[in-house]
């Protein structure tokens, strides 16, 4: 895939909203509280910045513009609503349907107070529910096995090349892996997060 030529392939959210929403169940009340790779959030605020990102991209898909995709992620701490076991799976259903709109991908859009082109905002929406979701899986303690074709869609976006330097200001530095390394450690640790993380660790 090259995101930087505007050759993106069929690009489906599902395997990859899906595999969050399964997270779901295996978090309970006191691991709410717990850290997560992001530094600064919690599992709480981290699961708060996944609503907002879904609200976000769905409306993006549907140019829907306002509050939802306008407002740059940093201006407020994430705030998770009571009844986020019932209305995040729901978002995430929204999320798929709302890019499987074949005028979804068409001309420009907006998301996070960025405009552009809605072929990209797939591509960054499905590396937010991959990374996100390794994040809320590595937090609470859960397995989490990504699909291939997701993965190499994240890693493509996050590795940098000539023409497109790698954003500094949404990831850390790439961490380094072993030649080796799983492509979810790869794609892991180039969003700038060690693979081994655990919490306490």
């Amino acid at each position: 895939m090259d995101t930087h030529t505007g050759t993106i392939p069929t690009i489906d959210l599902e395997p990859a909203a899906r595999r969050i929403a399964a997270l779901l169940d295996g978090i309970d009340e006191q691991r709410l509280t717990g850290p997560t790779p992001c530094p600064d959030y919690t599992v709480r605020e981290l699961l708060a910045h996944v609503v907002g990102l879904g609200k976000a991209f769905r409306d993006a898909a549907r140019k829907k513009f306002g509050p939802t995709t306008d407002t740059p992620p940093a201006d407020a701490p994430p705030v998770l609503p009571d009844d986020w076991r019932e209305t995040l799976p729901q978002l995430l259903d929204e999320l798929v349907a709302a890019w499987r709109a074949p005028e979804a991908r068409q001309g420009m859009t907006r998301a996070g107070g960025v405009d552009l082109p809605a072929e990209v905002a797939v591509v960054v929406a499905l590396d937010e529910l991959v990374i996100h979701g390794w994040d809320l899986a590595r937090a609470t303690g859960q397995e989490y096995e990504p699909d291939e074709a997701s993965l190499r869609v994240s890693l493509a976006l996050l590795t940098p090349d000539d023409d497109a330097p790698r954003p500094t200001d949404a990831f850390g530095p790439p961490v380094p892996v072993p030649a080796d390394a799983s492509l979810l450690d790869q794609t892991v640790a180039m969003s700038g997060r060690r693979p081994d993380w655990r919490p306490g660790a």
